[in-house]
């Protein structure tokens, strides 16, 4: 894939409004959405993943969504290979992908091209990681991480078996610790002619924006469909069931808290998330951020200022980006 190929990245934490305004902005140049979540990819799954529907989707063509049983593996690699695969049908057909998304992880494996063992390899190595988390439990495989990458260690809780397993697998199939890689990786350059935009709002103004779309979520039948998903047989061995929103909801089902305390346990760990992604973004080289509030949350202040970097990418590609950073306001 040559690296003259265009790229759109729109990024940020979660609940910050980056699938509106993806939508607008496909619309303006026709644009692709390339999803770079780790959750949407799941069937059955739509209101905890906060999934756009087809009708948000105002006919723009969306790729990775709702393409997986809860049960199939997904991770960076079949992220990449995928996202790949997409983006080939995009520049065939002219269009230009816009990747969004909240994964700065999987982010960067595609905008730098990282490469991966096969997938066979990493669906043998998270097949004995899940059966250790199962019968060893999350804080047996915290201790096996503290040994090999205690920087990971101490930034992942005991408790997040999701990414306990993604930071050991990344060790088992590399020999790295992940919190090594990444920090490599950020010195790499861009292998896309690519625009990197990172939304971001107030923190007090997100942390709202959280709580109001963790209540919405129960509104909407959270409760009911993790209930469906477990009389399907979906439990939580699952990796796709230690998913926000998920895993809490089916401990009040299985007795081990109130629905009340599930969902206080969800608005915590979401804030918490969202924090987690600031500080990887913050992290990156060449971003574009976008802070809300210095736009009034005017979505087409918004997009007119991101037009100006897009319409600048072939006369600008190479150019020294540090130009074109701006700080988060946090």
């Amino acid at each position: 894939m040559e690296p003259e190929n265009k790229l759109i990245i729109l990024t940020g934490p979660t609940a910050v409004g980056k699938t509106a305004l993806s939508i607008k902005l496909a619309k303006k140049i026709k644009g692709e959405i390339v999803s770079a979540d780790s959750m949407q990819v799941y069937r059955h799954m739509d209101i905890g993943s906060a999934k756009i529907s087809p009708q948000e989707m105002e006919g723009v063509p969306h790729h990775l969504i709702d393409i997986l049983e809860p049960d199939e593996a997904f991770n960076v690699f079949r992220f990449k290979s995928l996202a790949l695969e997409a983006l080939k049908g995009i520049y065939e057909r002219g269009h230009i992908p816009i990747v969004t998304g909240g994964t700065g992880f999987y982010i960067q494996a595609l905008l730098y091209d990282i490469d991966f063992s096969s997938e066979e390899d990493h669906s043998l190595i998270r097949t004995r990681l899940e059966e250790d988390g199962r019968t060893k439990g999350s804080v047996y495989l915290h201790e096996c991480l503290k040994s090999v990458d205690p920087d990971s260690a101490r930034a992942i809780h005991p408790n997040n078996l999701k990414r306990i397993i993604r930071a050991l697998e990344f060790y088992q199939l590399t020999g790295m610790p992940i919190s090594g890689h990444n920090q490599e990786q950020r010195k790499k350059e861009a292998f896309y002619n690519a625009c990197y935009f990172v939304l971001n709002d107030h923190r007090d103004k997100l942390y709202g924006k959280i709580e109001k779309r963790v209540d919405a979520m129960m509104e909407a039948g959270l409760g009911a469909e993790v209930e469906n998903l477990r009389n399907m047989g979906y439990g939580r061995d699952m990796v796709s069931m230690q998913g926000l929103g998920y895993k809490e909801i089916l401990s009040a089902l299985e007795g081990e808290c109130s629905l009340e305390e599930a969902v206080a346990l969800i608005k915590r760990d979401t804030r918490r998330f969202a924090k987690r992604q600031l500080t990887w973004f913050r992290r990156e080289r060449d971003v574009i951020w976008i802070n809300k509030p210095d736009f009034a949350y005017d979505d087409e202040r918004i997009l007119d200022f991101m037009m100006g970097y897009i319409e600048r990418m072939d006369l600008h590609h190479g150019r020294d980006k540090e130009c074109c950073l701006h700080k988060a306001d946090l």
